[in-house]
This record gives C-alpha cells, sequence and structure tokens, in this order.
C-alpha cells in the first residue's frame, strides 16, 4: 500500500491541474468572446445591413444574457453538481458559436448571441467553485487562481488581436468558428478528468419563484443599463425599467428571506470578505474595462491604428500579466498576504489609467501607451488574485458556486454600468467640444480622457475600501505556509502509517 499510495497521489494531482486546464479553456472563450466581436462590428454591419442601433444588439444581447444567468447557474452547480452545469454551459456555448458562424441575417446572429451569453454564463458560473474545491491547499489554489485570472482578464486583450488578425485575414465569421474546436476539446476533457460535487439536491423542492424574480430582475436591470445610451439615462425608458428592476429586487429579497429552502440564502450576503472583494473587483473592472473599449477606439479613431494593430498595442498587457500568472503573484501572496499586494497592485492601475490621460492626439506608443499597459497587466494581476482569493475565504463549500456566481455578477453589472455611462459621458465632451470649434481628433481624446480619469478615481474609490473594509478579513487568512506545512505532516504521517 505505501508504494501505491504516492503513485495514486501524483495521479489525482495531475488530473487536478489539467481539469485546471479544461475550466481556463472554456474562460478563455467566454474572455476572447467580449472582445473579439467589437473589432469585427463594422465587418458585421456591412455584411448583414445593420443600421447603427440594431448594430449595438450583437453585444447587448449576450450581456443581457450573460448577466443575467450568472447567479442562477452559479446556484444550480450547489444543487446538482458543478460539472453537469459547467459541461451544459459549454455545450451551449458552443453550439450558438457555429450558429453564429453560419448567420445569414440580423434576427439569426442577434438570436445565437443571446444564447451564447447564456451558455457562458452558465459554464463560466462554476468555474471559481470547481477551483477552490479542487485545490484546497492554500499555495496549489493560489497558482491555480493565478492562472485563472490570466485568461479571464488577459483574454480580453488577446481577443482583440484575435479578431483583428481574423477579420483582416478572413472574415468575420471566423470569429466564432474558433469557438467551436476549443469547446468540443474542453468538453471531452471536462467529462473525464473534472470530478463531480456531491450537490445539495432538489429533492425537497427549488425556489421557483425566487429563482424566476432573480433571474428577471437581473435582466431588467441590465436590458435598462445597455440600452440607456440609446434612449438617454433620464428618458422613461430607462427610469421606467430601472424602477421594475427596484421592484422585482425587492421582492425577490422578501421572498428569499420568508422561505426554507432559498435559492440564494441571504447569509452568504453577510460574509464581509466576499461582499467588499466584490464590491472593489467591481470597480476595479470597471476600470479595466474604460481600458479596453476606450482605448481601443482610441487608437483607431485618433491614432489611426489598423484592427491587427491595435490587438498587438495590447500585447504587452497581457504579456506582463502572463509573466507574472507563472508562479509570481501566488508566491508573493504566500510569503506577503493579500494586503501587501492588494495595496501596489491597485496604485499601479490607478497611475496607468492616469498615464492614459495624459495621452494625446499624437502621442508616443513607446513613452505613453507602453509604460501604462505595462503598469496595468502588473497591478491587474498583482491585485486580482488576493481580491478572489479574500472573496471565497470564508465561504463554505456547500454554497461556492453562489459565491462564484455573485463574484461574477459583481464584476458584469459594474463592467457594463460603468460602459454604458463611459459612452454617454464620453459622447457628451466630445459632441460639446466639436461644437465650440475644436477639431475632430481633439474633441474625442478630451472625451477619452474624461472616461480613463473616471477609470482612475474608481480604482483609487477600490483601493480606499480595500484599506478600510478588507484588512480585517485579510487578517483573518490562515497563514499560507503553516497550513500547507500541516498539509504536508498529515500526508507524511498517512503514507507512514500505510506502510506499518
Amino acid at each position: 500500500m505505501s508504494l501505491l499510495s504516492p503513485l495514486s497521489s501524483g495521479t489525482i494531482e495531475r488530473r487536478r491541474w489539467i481539469a485546471l486546464i479544461v475550466v481556463c479553456l472554456a474562460m478563455l472563450m467566454n474572455a476572447l468572446d467580449s472582445s473579439i466581436v467589437n473589432v469585427a462590428l463594422p465587418s458585421i454591419q456591412r455584411s448583414l445591413h445593420f443600421s447603427p442601433s440594431g448594430l449595438t444588439w450583437v453585444v447587448d444581447a449576450y450581456l443581457i444574457a450573460f448577466g443575467s444567468f450568472l447567479l442562477l447557474a452559479g446556484r444550480l452547480g450547489d444543487l446538482i453538481g458543478r460539472k453537469k452545469v459547467f459541461l451544459t454551459g459549454v455545450t451551449i456555448f458552443t453550439l450558438s458559436s457555429l450558429v453564429c458562424s453560419l448567420a445569414t441575417s440580423q434576427v439569426m446572429l442577434i438570436g445565437a448571441r443571446f444564447l451564447q451569453g447564456l451558455g457562458g454564463a452558465v459554464s463560466t458560473s462554476v468555474i471559481v467553485a470547481i477551483i477552490v474545491t479542487e485545490f484546497s491547499g492554500a499555495a496549489e489554489r493560489a497558482k491555480a487562481m493565478s492562472a485563472y485570472l490570466f485568461v479571464a482578464v488577459g483574454g480580453g486583450s488577446i481577443g482583440l488581436l484575435v479578431g483583428g488578425l481574423l477579420t483582416q485575414a478572413v472574415n468575420w465569421h471566423w470569429i466564432f468558428i474558433i469557438n467551436v474546436p476549443i469547446g468540443i476539446v474542453t468538453l471531452i476533457l471536462g467529462v473525464a478528468l473534472i470530478t463531480e460535487n456531491e450537490g445539495l439536491g432538489i429533492r425537497h423542492g427549488l425556489d421557483v419563484t425566487g429563482s424566476l424574480l432573480m433571474t428577471v430582475s437581473l435582466m431588467v436591470a441590465i436590458y435598462s443599463v445597455v440600452t440607456a445610451s440609446a434612449y438617454g439615462w433620464l428618458s422613461a425608458h430607462t427610469l421606467g425599467f430601472g424602477a421594475l428592476a427596484l421592484i422585482l429586487v425587492t421582492a425577490f429579497f422578501a421572498i428569499e428571506a420568508r422561505v426554507s429552502r432559498p435559492i440564494v440564502p441571504l447569509r452568504i450576503l453577510q460574509l464581509r470578505s466576499l461582499t467588499a472583494s466584490s464590491v472593489v473587483r467591481g470597480l476595479t473592472f470597471s476600470a479595466m474595462f474604460s481600458v479596453f473599449f476606450f482605448g481601443a477606439l482610441y487608437m483607431e479613431r485618433v491614432l489611426g491604428y489598423g484592427p491587427l494593430q491595435t490587438g498587438v498595442a495590447f500585447l504587452p498587457m497581457s504579456l506582463s500579466m502572463a509573466a507574472m500568472s507563472l508562479g509570481v503573484t501566488s508566491r508573493l501572496l504566500l510569503r506577503y498576504g493579500p494586503m501587501k499586494l492588494l495595496v501596489p497592485g491597485l496604485s499601479a492601475v490607478v497611475t496607468g489609467l492616469v498615464i492614459f490621460s495624459q495621452s494625446g492626439v499624437g502621442a508616443s506608443y513607446v513613452t505613453t501607451m507602453l509604460p501604462a499597459f505595462l503598469l496595468l497587466g502588473v497591478g491587474m494581476s498583482v491585485s486580482a488574485v488576493p481580491l478572489l482569493t479574500l472573496a471565497m475565504a470564508d465561504v463554505p463549500s456547500s454554497d461556492a458556486g453562489l459565491a462564484s456566481g455573485l463574484v461574477n455578477v459583481s464584476m458584469w453589472l459594474a463592467s457594463s454600468t460603468a460602459l454604458a455611462v463611459f459612452g454617454t459621458l464620453a459622447a457628451s465632451r466630445t459632441g460639446g467640444l466639436e461644437s465650440q470649434g475644436r477639431g475632430v481628433a481633439a474633441s474625442l481624446v478630451a472625451g477619452y480622457h474624461e472616461v480613463f480619469l473616471i477609470g482612475a478615481a474608481l480604482s483609487l474609490l477600490g483601493l480606499l475600501l480595500t484599506l478600510v473594509l478588507l484588512s480585517a478579513p485579510a487578517r483573518a487568512v490562515p497563514d499560507a505556509r503553516s497550513d500547507d506545512a500541516r498539509r504536508e505532516q498529515f500526508e507524511v504521517s498517512e503514507i507512514e502509517l500505510l506502510a506499518s
């Protein structure tokens, strides 16, 4: 037995790390899709004859579906099994990607994009829970989280590069075709390698009313946000749907407080480490979305970059994140703890955005944008892992799927809202300056500068909230080195016992 035990342990170890690659492949598809479509929108508009307002639904349909089903899918993972939910999501995403690639009409593409968002939500909602369950030791969990977050954040900038390359070299259909082989590989490996959790079960009934209210309220809220730029923030349309979402959310919490088996146990919202870190994460990712979206517009509309050149320009941010994710961030986290990474990491993000806000009409890439990209890449890598570690630190394993959904919803809602607000503010600033006789390029730059400065302010607010709200939870996180030492001692004792 003593001879078989190390072999069995090594086999399990290899399976877990390959399983991590599997869930990261699914995350890569979702991350790529969040930015790859933006590059191809002009080609899609010409091919399918979209109007400017109709074209926005190619993006909005995905956003609405993705944000609306995250919480429900995450909780279903806790109830019926995360592997089942994950594989279902990957299947939906892969098939809908194929339909997107074959789309010959506006309705066909928008409908498939909605299904893509649904599939992305279902698979993404349980990824963090799967990682937390598979990697129980502090050291290995930190490494796994680093890899996941590199894919989650770096995939956006990689998507700009891949989207530009495929759109220019072939056509827009290929930005969706690329998901199909990745999805098939993910499904095959996922069936073989991901371990199913023992779900809580739904034999005592599912909170159907709570599930419907939660999903519909999120759908209405996200719809009101993503369409606000078209209708206006103070329009009857936006305010009406916003009020309806608020009423539905209030009804949802009232019901969850009374039912015996709620779809969202309210105790989960009392975990300070989860709620506070989710707020900080939402603020930080909102700032990063300003760079992905408006940074690309700045390079294309002001500096004259092509789609492929824009993708290459973002590459240093992805490479810096990759360098930090190859064990550097996890080792720093184990040695210094969450707070000593969060403060410099968020400070680097603030600094990068401030530098971006100073880039002018004739800005040099090497002296202006490159330092900003490097700071943003390193800052996000250094801060995102501790935030996710803190978010899941106090969550019971039975609620890991729900907590994973909450983490993703906070990021998605904040980012979607911020992007819609940023678009309105940038357009208003640019239009106001053009009406005063300023040139087009200078007016565009002023609008983008305003967005980057607001992004810096959001990151700074996240830093302040970190210092105020997360210092105590960070001190409560068990010391990783002593935790691993105790685990290693237990394994040695177990092997000695088997050998005797």
